[in-house]
């Protein structure tokens, strides 16, 4: 297993989990329609790799954040977290040398290998946290400080949900 992934995702992890923590002790947050919504679609985009990077028996599931009460949205995002650690548990090198397609790039269609992909879902992922941070922030919330460098100096923590 390649270790920079394997960090990328157990950070994702963490910092997921931080964020969640942060708009629940600041709940106007979560009546943000801009934050919400973009929560959603980072989350969204997370299962889609994972649904890219896998088997795809079966078709890959579309939705709205109106599909999902809070407490549903985070329980995805916990599931997410738990699926793709289990396939980075197995996935081995050629695994993840493996070239796939990325089915919402028609024109000129994409293939890439499962390392790159998985590499652009955390760099995605780590873009909409960083703008969620900003609203919370500007909702006068307190938004975590979730770097890649303080994961490390932390010692590597485990994702902790509950507040």
């Amino acid at each position: 297993m390649n270790p920079i992934l394997r960090d990328l995702f157990a950070h994702q992890s963490w910092a997921d989990a931080e964020h969640w923590r942060a708009y629940e002790r600041f709940p106007a947050s979560l009546e943000d329609p801009k934050l919400v919504d973009r929560l959603h679609h980072l989350h969204f985009t997370q299962h889609a790799f994972l649904w890219a990077v896998g088997d795809r028996r079966e078709a890959f599931v579309y939705s709205k954040m109106e599909d999902f009460s809070l407490a549903a949205l985070k329980d995805y995002a916990r599931r997410f977290h738990a699926d793709i650690a289990a396939f980075l548990e197995r996935a081995d090198g050629r695994e993840l040398s493996r070239r796939i397609s990325i089915p919402w790039f028609k024109n000129p269609p994409l293939e890439i290998t499962v390392q790159e992909a998985l590499t652009q879902c955390a760099m995605h992922s780590q873009h909409h946290r960083a703008q969620n941070a900003t609203r919370l922030r500007e909702l006068r919330g307190e938004p975590p400080s979730t770097d890649l460098i303080v994961w490390y100096w932390k010692g590597r923590p485990p994702a902790k949900w509950e507040v």
